[in-house]
């Protein structure tokens, strides 16, 4: 009987614990909120899955030492941003577990993906990405999924696939771990645009240029950071591509919306409620552009929306207008 450990409590981290927590796995989660752990503990609830119930193999802690000690798999679902200083936090702790990163993003100071934060602060880890089109709120209910796990490692690609697949979550291998995580982080920007698209009421052409374009631009990048470009057409890449943009789960899109209704960052961020992945990366993805020389019109256009007060019907038109090309 394997054992899990979920670092985060966010809705992905508590959506995998119930998917883990239903296919018969003791489950220790991580937060660092203990307000959170005490709503999970003791009302058996998610503050952000309102829908879900928390199985009673499911134990909340905010020690890290307690939730890692005796497990045999680590799901890292942190966002982004804190992804290197939660991993210093316990990686002492670990053993010989595979860790699974669950987060989709960047390091913002290094450019890195987490994988690459991973191996370097622990370079003898088993080090996995899971991703895919899998919003929580439908994972946590059972809803069937289909999700990607790569890793170097043929063995621990194997593992996972055995322990996490059942009849609602079908899991596919890949030895891909760069393309899997960068589909996974840089579909968020193209959802947010898809959310600032939505509030302009531009209509389902313009819905579909933006995803076909957005994934030719995720594509360039992705390969050139090293990704196989059949990775970005499969499940972490055109997969999540479309249940983010098209999805009002989707937190990226909702804060697309916010901008196109005129809202700042910060009242963007209020009004979400949880960690923006899309905010935070497309800075990233903008300086990844110019590091590999990879013309990404769609990541330039937004960035200018979110840092240099470009004006989002302003953007559109720069996009439609830009000098001719054969596709």
């Amino acid at each position: 009987m394997k054992k899990i450990c979920v670092i985060g409590s966010g809705s992905w981290g508590c959506a995998l614990a119930i998917h883990s927590a239903k296919m018969g796995y003791p489950v220790k989660i991580w937060s660092f909120s203990e307000d959170e752990a005490k709503l999970i503990n003791e009302e058996r609830k998610c503050k952000f899955l309102p829908m879900a119930n928390m199985p009673e193999s499911i134990y909340c802690t905010t020690n890290m030492k307690e939730a890692i000690e005796g497990t045999d798999i680590i799901l890292h679902v942190t966002p982004s941003k804190f992804f290197r200083d939660t991993l210093k936090q316990y990686k002492e702790y670990v053993t010989n577990q595979p860790i699974v990163i669950c987060s989709k993003g960047f390091e913002l100071a290094s450019l890195s993906t987490l994988s690459d934060v991973a191996q370097e602060e622990m370079p003898n880890a088993k080090i996995a990405a899971l991703s895919g089109p899998s919003h929580a709120e439908e994972v946590s209910l059972g809803i069937p999924t289909a999700v990607v796990i790569a890793s170097k490692d043929y063995e621990v690609q194997c593992q996972l696939q055995d322990i996490f697949m059942n009849e609602n979550m079908r899991v596919y291998t890949s030895s891909d771990i760069q393309g899997v995580e960068l589909g996974g982080a840089l579909k968020n920007i193209i959802a947010f645009c898809a959310g600032v698209v939505t509030e302009l009421k531009l209509g389902d052409n313009t819905f579909a240029a933006l995803m076909t374009r957005g994934l030719t631009e995720i594509s360039r990048l992705g390969v050139a950071m090293g990704g196989e470009h059949n990775t970005f057409y499969g499940l972490s890449g055109l997969g999540d591509l479309i249940v983010t943009c098209s999805s009002e789960h989707s937190r990226n899109r909702r804060a697309g919306r916010c901008i196109g209704r005129g809202l700042t960052i910060e009242e963007t961020r209020k009004e979400v409620g949880m960690v923006i992945e899309s905010i935070d990366n497309i800075e990233v993805a903008y300086q990844l552009a110019k590091k590999y020389n990879i013309e990404m019109p769609i990541v330039n256009t937004v960035y200018n929306v979110l840092y240099h007060n470009l004006a989002p019907m302003e953007a559109v038109t720069q996009l439609m207008t830009r000098e001719k090309k054969s596709e």
